[in-house]
């Protein structure tokens, strides 16, 4: 029993300091890309969801060398949920977001097609490295697009005179928060599974859930305060730049390290992740927005889905 709370404690440790590090990573990132001129929402759409990934990146990553990979596959999967569910129904309730015609016809159709692509390449139940590295190519190939943006903007940046300051002590923050979120991680996927042993819980569940939501923590802590100071570019922007990066860079790199198998929740997940997707273009495609009612739907859907898999 001392041990069960030892390990609780530890748990919430982790999860705080997964938060801590991730914002610490985040704002040193927003902050260079800020000052080289790139945008808000080129920034969310690649150094924000870069950092706020950072937690899943690691812990995925962890799991997966220590040969959980239920952990890495569940917590990726379980984040993907939490992002288009909890983080943007929250979001959406502080204030109404409101986007740009781009995101809803460029963005959200690359991450439903970075969704069908894993599904795609997961045929036959197992992620090996040969599919992984499809995976890899499309995430690189989503990173050329983005910089190629950046790149116009930097230039027109220059172009206007925009001073490019504190570049070195921001990429300090950068370093100190992935030093951070690496420890924490490491201190998060141990408790989770001791905590998941103990009580008997299996793995994938644990990861679908509890960690999931932890590691979506940064997510929810940018998006949420982006959409309450009315920059819903960067809330939604962040979310679906998450995304991608959980799916295609995340499991990409955790597949050559061990082949993944997909468990029959694991692919009900995806299915109800895609399926989600395919609701929020709608909502954004008939207004441009999610309201209030929209974000309260979306959450009640993630408490339905969090009741559903426990109840398997």
């Amino acid at each position: 029993m001392m041990q069960l709370l030892l390990y609780s404690a530890l748990f919430v440790i982790g999860i705080i300091f997964l938060w801590k590090g991730a914002e610490i990573l985040v704002e040193g990132a927003s902050k260079t890309a800020a000052e080289l001129g790139i945008s808000p929402l080129i920034i969310s759409l690649t150094i924000v969801a870069y950092g706020t990934s950072a937690p899943e990146s690691f812990v995925s990553f962890l799991a997966a060398l220590e040969g959980y990979e239920s952990i890495t596959l569940g917590n990726v999967l379980g984040s993907c949920i939490a992002n288009l569910l909890l983080v943007l129904g929250i979001s959406a309730l502080v204030r109404p977001l409101k986007v740009k015609k781009v995101i809803i016809k460029r963005e959200m159709p690359i991450m439903l097609g970075v969704i069908s692509l894993f599904m795609v390449v997961s045929i036959g139940g197992i992620l090996n490295w040969i599919r992984g590295i499809i995976l890899l190519v499309v995430f690189v190939l989503y990173l050329y697009l983005f910089v190629g943006l950046a790149k116009k903007e930097i230039s027109n940046a220059r172009e206007n005179g925009k001073p490019k300051n504190n570049i070195s002590k921001n990429i300090s923050f950068i370093l100190l928060g992935t030093m951070v979120v690496i420890v924490s991680a490491e201190l998060l996927v141990r408790s989770s599974i001791f905590i998941g042993n103990a009580l008997a819980i299996p793995n994938v569940i644990l990861a679908l859930s509890v960690v999931a939501v932890g590691t979506s923590l940064p997510e929810l802590a940018v998006s949420s305060v982006a959409s309450y100071k009315n920059e819903a570019d960067i809330s939604i922007g962040n979310l679906i730049g998450s995304n991608i990066f959980n799916i295609a860079l995340i499991l990409g790199v955790c597949s050559l390290v061990l082949p993944i198998h997909i468990e029959m929740i694991s692919w009900l997940t995806t299915i109800f992740l895609l399926f989600i997707s395919l609701v929020i273009i709608l909502m954004l495609y008939t207004g441009s927005s999610i309201s209030r009612r929209e974000g309260a739907i979306l959450l009640a859907g993630y408490c339905l889905y969090i009741f559903y898999i426990f109840s398997m």
